[in-house]
């Protein structure tokens, strides 16, 4: 799983916003040092041809509440497991179809049996393959967005830091790929299967760290190489 990440305003960002035509948006992004599942988060979605940077609540599934929409916390949907995104019953399933979009990242927390680390591509910043609802505040009248980030099977070399999952980490170089994955009319969702895969992209510097709110390194950085 993706349970915590950052956003940060560095070169590495921009150069992001760059590869996606969003260079005169950048600004929009939500900047945060440490986004927690329920966060408000910066997604790139598509619309009439136009990319756009919007907020969302990293949170799939929401419920009406007296104060308007918020998370439903009986279902744990700020990830979509890759392996359900077929699955028709799945929330995940017509928005893999119809909705989906990028979650900009600068890094990442994994962890298990309370040992985590902090996970940072050497030099890039992150493009979580995401999805993303749209819901009607009765209350309020806003249309407002939710999201998750898209996890696969776990990766060999990430095994003792999470061997049960890896996030989906877009390449951005495949512009094809990022270009089909935004475009809500592309429905042949059987062409990404080959990227449904856990692959390292890049090298990545995985820190141990105390915990995951607070990042403070407690051991000896190491590189995990791309594949």
């Amino acid at each position: 799983m993706c349970g915590r990440f950052n956003v940060m305003d560095d070169p590495l960002t921009k150069i992001l916003c760059e590869q996606l035509g969003l260079f005169e948006q950048q600004s929009q992004l939500r900047f945060s040092n440490d986004v927690a599942p329920a966060s408000t988060v910066s997604i790139i979605k598509q619309d009439n041809g136009q990319r756009m940077i919007t907020d969302a609540t990293w949170w799939l599934l929401m419920e009406k509440s007296p104060e308007g929409l918020k998370a439903n916390y009986k279902y744990a949907s700020f990830n979509s497991r890759s392996d359900k995104l077929n699955n028709s019953q799945a929330i995940a399933y017509k928005p893999y179809r119809e909705t989906r979009c990028i979650i900009p990242a600068s890094s990442f927390v994994e962890g298990q049996d309370k040992h985590y680390y902090h996970l940072k591509p050497e030099n890039s910043a992150i493009a979580f393959g995401g999805l993303y609802k749209t819901w009607r505040d009765e209350k309020t009248g806003e249309f407002i967005h939710s999201t998750s980030i898209i996890t696969l099977p776990g990766h060999p070399k990430f095994e003792h830091i999470h061997k049960k999952s890896l996030p989906l980490m877009l390449p951005l170089d495949n512009k094809p790929l990022i270009d089909a994955w935004l475009d809500p009319a592309f429905g042949q969702v059987s062409s990404f299967n080959p990227f449904l895969k856990p692959v390292l992209h890049c090298d990545f510097h995985a820190t141990p760290i105390d915990k995951p709110s607070k990042r403070n390194q407690i051991g000896l950085m190491e590189v995990i190489p791309a594949d």
